[in-house]
């Protein structure tokens, strides 16, 4: 097979890394990749965002399969460009995307559907929710209807921060045309999963649950990021509550996008939070998540190339998938100022020495190369990634790789997956 991958972040080198370990696969391409990726395939310069330049590829060169990792390639109707032209392709339609593109559309799906998740309301004008706030109970979430690179969601103590939420998405534009309709909800209390399944548009195989640490900081402060760091599995979510997710979220997520005409084939990652009465959604996305899929596909033992090309082709056997039962870790070192304003061509030093230990893989994202160096070039720069008996053997051998690597104003946090070990 000849796969072409589309993105260049640490999701994208993880299933590039794994894609390349199957008997199936003879060539990668990577549009653009980055410079881990280009260590497997070929990177060629043709932007994630070019649907007509990626399918017009696929063509001339014969690819049998391509891979989607962004959520705002799918967003833009990818997969609609490639299966117009007759393409195999691993991802959702644009309409079926709208899961995660458009949170009301979600929001709308799972109250039909009757799938567990916060109350809410949606706006698209300024006053009205801005009165709407009078009635409230605080805390509540004020979200950017549309993608924001994973930042959209602001969780608002009292009315004066709610106020200040909605006058930033709605009247500065924080997140363009993404905040033109904002989704008011409530406020929900408990631990948060992530949950990951291969679907074909009418069967899904889950994942292990993981956890991911959107916060910039140790104990979960800071700004919001698009991920510091993940671990899989998660040890208090039971085989019980892992069947229960599918029956009650995923399953009639994957029933009502097929009811619209539009049956969801690609990987569909609900997030969850477990309340007092159970799992409820807090959003669904479209695609792997990132850095959830870096840890993933450490632990994945069945052939990524045949899992995705079943789903591109409607025939998942969920019972043929395996799991490690080993757990993974991923540590997300980020550039100075991240999410924030940062700096980027910092000489990274260290990261091939760092994979000489048994189970560590440095999955590259915010790289670049400058002649013979490698250097930063992103907010998230890498994602180091370890595999251990249990989680805390996973994450001491991620933190003692971590420390042969440094690069100027290099910062991650201490306490990814404490929660998970005990700690």
């Amino acid at each position: 097979m000849k796969i072409l991958l589309i993105g260049s972040g640490g999701r994208e080198h993880a299933l590039g890394w794994k894609l390349a370990q199957s008997p199936l696969v003879k060539k990668i391409y990577c549009a653009p990749g980055n410079p881990g990726l280009a260590e497997l395939g070929e990177c060629i310069d043709i932007k994630a965002s070019d649907n007509p330049g990626l399918a017009d590829f696929a063509l001339k060169h014969g690819i049998d399969l391509t891979v989607v990792g962004p959520d705002d390639c799918l967003a833009s109707g990818v997969v609609d460009v490639f299966q117009q032209k007759g393409l195999k392709i691993f991802g959702p339609t644009q309409k079926a995307a709208q899961i995660e593109s458009s949170k009301a559309f979600s929001k709308d799906l799972m109250w039909k559907a009757n799938i567990p998740t916060a109350d809410y309301a949606v706006f698209e004008d300024h006053k009205k929710a801005l009165d709407h706030l009078n009635c409230q109970r605080y805390p509540l979430v004020v979200k950017a209807s549309g993608l924001a690179l994973g930042k959209g969601v602001i969780i608002c103590q009292n009315q004066e921060q709610a106020q200040a939420a909605l006058r930033s998405a709605m009247v500065e534009k924080a997140f363009g045309a993404s905040g033109n309709q904002v989704i008011i909800e409530e406020f929900l209390e408990g631990q948060e999963i992530s949950v990951h399944a291969f679907c074909d548009g009418r069967r899904a195989a889950l994942f292990p649950a993981s956890q991911d640490h959107k916060q910039a900081f140790d104990g979960d402060l800071g700004p919001n990021t698009g991920g510091m760091g993940s671990f899989a599995p998660v040890g208090w979510v039971t085989p019980e509550m892992m069947a229960e997710i599918e029956k009650a979220i995923v399953m009639p997520a994957l029933k009502a996008l097929s009811d619209l005409g539009s049956p969801f084939r690609g990987c569909l990652f609900p997030g969850l939070i477990r309340t007092s009465q159970g799992f409820k959604v807090l959003e669904f996305n479209a695609r792997f998540g990132d850095p959830e899929t870096q840890s993933y596909m450490m632990l994945l033992e069945s052939d990524l190339a045949e899992i995705l090309l079943s789903c591109a082709e409607g025939r998942l056997k969920p019972a043929e998938i395996k799991w490690s039962t080993k757990s993974a870790a991923c540590i997300v070192a980020a550039s100075g100022g991240y999410p924030g304003s940062y700096q980027k061509g910092f000489e990274i030093n260290g990261i091939y020495s760092a994979q000489e230990g048994s189970g560590i893989k440095i999955f590259q994202a915010g790289t670049s190369k400058q002649g013979s160096k490698l250097v930063t070039a992103g907010g998230r720069v890498m994602g180091v990634t370890a595999v251990g008996h249990d989680l805390e053997s996973a994450l001491v051998n991620g933190y003692e790789a971590l420390k042969r690597i440094n690069f100027s104003g290099m910062h991650y946090r201490k306490d990814i997956g404490r929660r998970g070990a005990g700690k």
